[in-house]
């Protein structure tokens, strides 16, 4: 994705820990995480209105991860990820009005309106879902990343999952067989602290998530995820390393979600008092903010995010609410595909 604010001098930027990246592409990171917020909030604003409804798992607070990652990447690249994937979508180019059409169960939306949340997929963009079995998406994404391979491109395939999906059999299964044939796979994950109300250390065995690809020669990296320069870094490595033919890699990215499990979640596995503190402390959008401002970024380039932000969700939200209902004769379509 793109942003439009151009103006200010186009001086590299890094923090302390991160690479030199131009001024104007933090800025567009920062509008694009802006983006993703905004989109959220939204998202969870129509939920509590009624018009969206069954699963709905919010992004917010984990926003530079996707960014970080997207940073990195380049056109042909596939991803996949789970139920917590409308900012992926985004990210990948899809459209806010099909996005929020489908949220909404709108004959506008990319799955027509009969996948929801969960279940949206462009393969234009080279979004292949949206996945809600835990865990499933991760042998999808060492498809994707064979099938790369097999055609003889240097394209990447990314898998996106989550801490609580980290124990799941065909995870281990996916990463043999990504070793076994040096797939161009990256396994992102992206860990939240909270399986559903579960937190990792009482659900994981495993201490440091970043290395549980050891055991099929799958190197791996514990990342900030929190901190926008430092999951570019390690994206970088990553995506280097996979396409100059090395196999597969395991990035694990630690970050945190404000907002429960799912829109149903009130959250009370944890104090509130956390969650103050790494909104306070550790927000990324925030730490952008305050970074681009050291570096002149003026409140007028500012305002001019916000409004185009704006614009854009609410006229999402708007032509979503607009778009009618699928028709009763979707309900036989897309069942199956002729060969």
């Amino acid at each position: 994705m793109s942003g439009s604010a151009k103006k200010g001098a186009a001086q590299p930027l890094a923090d302390h820990n991160g690479p030199i990246l131009p001024l104007e592409t933090v800025r567009t990171a920062y509008r694009d995480m802006l983006l993703l917020r905004r989109f959220e909030e939204k998202a969870g604003q129509l939920y509590g209105m009624g018009l969206i409804g069954g699963f709905c798992h919010l992004y917010i607070g984990q926003e530079a991860v996707i960014v970080g990652m997207s940073l990195a990447m380049k056109p042909g690249d596939k991803i996949v990820t789970s139920y917590r994937d409308h900012a992926h979508m985004l990210m990948m180019g899809m459209s806010p009005r099909g996005v929020m059409a489908e949220l909404t169960g709108r004959k506008d939306g990319y799955s027509h309106g009969k996948g929801g949340s969960m279940h949206m997929f462009s393969r234009e963009k080279n979004f292949y879902g949206g996945h809600g079995i835990v865990g499933a998406q991760v042998a999808i994404g060492t498809g994707l990343a064979f099938a790369n391979k097999y055609r003889g491109t240097d394209e990447v395939g990314v898998a996106y999952f989550g801490e609580g999906a980290a124990q799941q059999g065909q995870v281990y299964e996916s990463f043999n067989l990504a070793s076994l044939h040096k797939l161009p796979c990256i396994y992102v994950i992206e860990n939240n602290r909270y399986g559903m109300g579960t937190s990792v250390e009482r659900a994981s065995a495993a201490k440091d998530l970043s290395r549980i690809g050891e055991p099929w020669h799958i190197p791996g990296r514990k990342v900030d995820g929190m901190d926008l320069f430092a999951v570019h870094e390690a994206a970088k490595e990553a995506v280097a390393h996979c396409r100059a033919g090395k196999g597969p890699f395991l990035l694990e990215m630690e970050t945190y979600r404000y907002r429960g499990h799912s829109m149903s979640d009130p959250a009370r596995y944890r104090d509130r008092s956390e969650v103050e503190e790494m909104r306070r402390t550790r927000d990324p959008i925030e730490a952008l903010h305050r970074l681009l401002v050291e570096k002149g970024t003026g409140e007028d380039i500012f305002k001019e995010i916000d409004a185009e932000v704006k614009q854009i969700v609410n006229d999402a939200a708007e032509f979503a609410q607009n778009s009618p209902e699928p028709d009763l004769s979707e309900l036989w379509t897309d069942i199956l595909v002729e060969a």
